[in-house]
């Protein structure tokens, strides 16, 4: 298989992570008064297999050209105040591209603790 059309360098994730840290992680430190997680890890099989179920639900709906958005989110329980993500199905990939309700999100990746930087 060859590499992605939309893959980046090694480089250009470091400045990405690297701004980020800068212009973020630094202000949510100084307003949470605590390092947040900023990195989250799942596994190719549970990526694969919601990719999959996402596919398929879609197909069922007669969606042609679905996405998936990734949000930022946190948790507010007594277990945890930390960030996540989660991933949406959308009903397509333009920019603006209404979210599908129908289809459940994904959640209960790993975050990075401590902080991992890229």
């Amino acid at each position: 298989m060859a590499k992605p059309e939309k893959c980046i360098s090694v480089t250009e994730a470091r400045q990405l992570h690297d701004n980020w840290v800068t212009t973020r992680a630094r202000e949510i430190q100084r307003l949470q008064g605590f390092n947040d997680t900023r990195d989250f890890t799942f596994s190719l099989s549970d990526l694969e297999e919601y990719v999959q179920y996402v596919k398929e639900e879609s197909v069922k709906q007669g969606v042609a050209n679905p996405g998936i958005r990734i949000y930022f989110a946190a948790y507010d329980s007594a277990k945890s105040d930390r960030a996540t993500v989660f991933l949406a199905p959308t009903l397509g990939v333009e920019e603006g591209a209404d979210n599908n309700y129908e289809i459940d999100p994904l959640n209960r990746g790993n975050g990075g603790w401590p902080p991992n930087s890229y």
